[in-house]
């Protein structure tokens, strides 16, 4: 009951998430005006604003002026549920399901701006690192110093990456990484790790189908928050497997 109840608050969450993707990057207030339509501006109707349903209900076009509504916001929406769902499986009712739910919808939003524009916001990382700190310190109390010293660790390391190598890193993937410290812990650096790997992997199979040059950036935010999933769910895991194949 619980996985169903919080992945369905997941679907809302995501709706809302549609909100911060489109107006955090123009600058635009994510709490007025109210929802519209973003070719024709005609307010969006509460009927047509119920997660997923609505998508399909409409054909994915919007009622007023029939343009065709991005599939990001359906993938987006049922993305969150989905992870919701998988966070409320992993941590049941325990103070960690509530940071764990906070790095989820981060990230989402993070990820997708990223790819969009190129960018990650310091109105959304900055807040985030703080509530992660707060949120992870109160779940994990007796840990409290392994929060703030990763997140300035992780922020660290990649401040010296993005000195040596500013064209492939930038400051928001610098301040990304204390916020994932801030959250994550220890495996912030499992997080960083992978979504190098992960990065690339991307651009080698990008460059091998001839879909990306060689000097082309990729938006390493992205990555870094598959990382940060993957970590969330299965850092401890990793760690463990890494620590046998190396020491047995």
């Amino acid at each position: 009951m619980l996985v169903l109840v919080v992945g369905l608050f997941g679907l809302v969450v995501g709706s809302f998430l549609n909100v911060v993707i489109h107006r955090v990057p123009r600058r635009e207030s994510v709490v007025w005006p109210a929802s519209h339509c973003p070719h024709c501006g005609e307010p969006i109707r509460p009927g047509d604003n119920v997660p997923l349903i609505s998508y399909l209900l409409l054909r994915g076009r919007c009622r007023n002026c029939k343009e065709p509504i991005s599939a990001r916001y359906p993938a987006v929406e049922a993305t969150t549920g989905l992870l919701f769902g998988a966070a409320a499986y992993e941590f049941g009712a325990s103070l960690a399901l509530l940071p764990a739910l906070v790095l989820i919808s981060v990230l989402i939003s993070l990820a997708v701006i990223d790819l969009e524009h190129r960018l990650l916001p310091n109105v959304i990382v900055g807040p985030a690192a703080l509530a992660g700190l707060i949120l992870s310190i109160l779940a994990d109390p007796a840990g409290w110093w392994t929060y703030p010293l990763s997140a300035i660790v992780v922020a660290g390391f990649l401040l010296g990456l993005a000195l040596i190598y500013p064209s492939g890193m930038g400051m928001g993937d610098v301040k990304m990484g204390g916020m994932l410290g801030a959250f994550l812990g220890p495996y912030a650096a499992l997080a960083v790790f992978l979504g190098a790997l992960f990065g690339a992997v991307s651009g080698g199979l990008l460059l091998a189908a001839g879909k990306m040059q060689r000097r082309s950036a990729l938006p390493f935010g992205l990555f870094m928050a598959l990382g940060g999933v993957v970590s969330l769910f299965a850092g401890p895991q990793l760690w463990g497997l890494y620590r046998h194949l190396i020491w047995g």
